[in-house]
């Protein structure tokens, strides 16, 4: 699937404000507290999870939307 506009704007804010494109992404969760700490321990570990929270979960999605079609 090609990307959509929110995608990338996900992706920008990931690699600027990590926590904000996880909150954006999951909601107030688990995920966002580790991407918290992972921020506060250094930028690159909150950024590589928040890329991975973003990129991943429209997989996921995908994933979920088409398994119901068989």
């Amino acid at each position: 699937m090609p990307a959509t506009a929110s995608d990338v704007c996900l992706v920008i804010l990931a690699i600027f404000i990590p926590p904000l494109a996880v909150l954006l992404k999951r909601g107030c969760g688990a995920d966002l507290c580790i991407n918290i700490i992972l921020t506060l321990l250094g930028d690159i570990p909150g950024i590589i999870h928040a890329l991975f929270i973003v990129l991943t979960s429209r997989e996921r999605r995908d994933w979920r939307q088409n398994q119901y079609y068989y």
